[in-house]
């Protein structure tokens, strides 16, 4: 008697089966995927994505991805379109259809309206003599394989070629607009991602509330200044304003004998390790670790050394960067 196909098998099957399709996409990619990024491009307005049933998931994730990453789009649900949502298509947009099997008929009004109205339509569906690709301006072909669930009928394989197109797209979209995480930022503020992406400007402190003296200060003017602010450390300056070094706890370890007969300068640690202020709080995480130290002093980018701010490794770990 055959022995039962256990869970953890069938669970390898499917990876491994949805795996082999996405390499099959991969290498079938040709100038319809070109002419798609083109066409998104050049749109005056956003790219509608639309589809049913869980067509219409993966393009709420597209929409979202695209939105997200510098493409505005939103996507709009076939049924509704039929029933008011055309209104949300208008010239200088750009559709995008997904339909595995291109025939599903909820479509039908929007890719009517799209040729009525001479709105450029992208279609994505596994069968190229479908009604959806016959009628696309764009037609992307997926390969023509078998659903992972074994029966033919659960949109598995297809769902998973359909979501990594769209991401295909979104992320060469994102290359020809040459969008940087800190453009990423700006529509990611809140939660960890937001935290991650945080530069340092947006958590350093600044004036008041800078440990700084001159070079000349006593130590015993120095002492006061570390301890009200309450970093642990203080910065000395030169006479040119620039900051030439810092006093830590260690330094005033290593000069316990006589050191309220010292000044600032014959304390500190000169050259201090710093950072500019539009570096991602995440870089300054990894410098204060790798360096085993707990503050950073924030300088001018403009080459003057001058600090303009402190960071904290609290301060980063009270917005959630590590």
């Amino acid at each position: 008697m055959a022995q039962p196909t256990s869970h953890l098998d069938i669970a390898r099957r499917v990876i491994r089966e949805e795996a082999t399709a996405l390499g099959v996409l991969a290498e079938g990619l040709g100038p319809s995927f070109d002419a798609a990024v083109e066409l998104i491009l050049g749109a005056r307005g956003r790219v509608i994505v639309s589809g049913m049933g869980k067509s219409g998931h993966i393009a709420r994730k597209i929409a979202a991805t695209f939105a997200s990453t510098g493409t505005p789009a939103h996507f709009v649900h076939p049924a509704e379109a039929s029933h008011g949502d055309l209104g949300m298509l208008t010239n200088g947009d750009v559709v995008m259809v997904l339909s595995n099997s291109g025939e599903t008929p909820e479509l039908a009004d929007i890719v009517a309206y799209c040729s009525r109205f001479g709105i450029p339509l992208i279609g994505v569906a596994s069968r190229p003599d479908s009604t959806l690709l016959q009628q696309s301006d764009v037609a992307l072909v997926l390969p023509a394989l078998g659903e992972a669930c074994g029966t033919g009928v659960v949109p598995t394989t297809s769902t998973t070629m359909t979501l990594a197109l769209g991401d295909a797209l979104a992320v060469a979209l994102m290359d020809s607009r040459a969008f940087t995480p800190a453009n990423f930022r700006d529509f990611h503020p809140g939660g960890k991602l937001g935290a991650r992406l945080s530069k340092v400007r947006d958590l350093m402190h600044v004036g008041d509330m800078l440990p700084l003296v001159p070079a000349d200060t006593p130590m015993s003017e120095t002492l006061l200044t570390m301890t009200q602010l309450g970093f642990g450390v203080v910065g000395v300056t030169g006479a040119d304003g620039g900051l030439d070094g810092i006093v830590t706890d260690g330094d005033l370890r290593r000069h316990m004998e006589g050191l309220l007969g010292l000044t600032a300068v014959q304390v500190m640690t000169r050259a201090p390790r710093t950072i500019g202020p539009d570096a991602l709080a995440e870089e300054a995480v990894a410098v204060m670790n790798d360096r085993k130290i707990t503050c950073l002093f924030v300088v001018d980018p403009a080459g003057s050394r001058r600090a303009i701010g402190i960071l904290h490794i609290h301060d980063c770990l009270r917005a959630g960067v590590v």
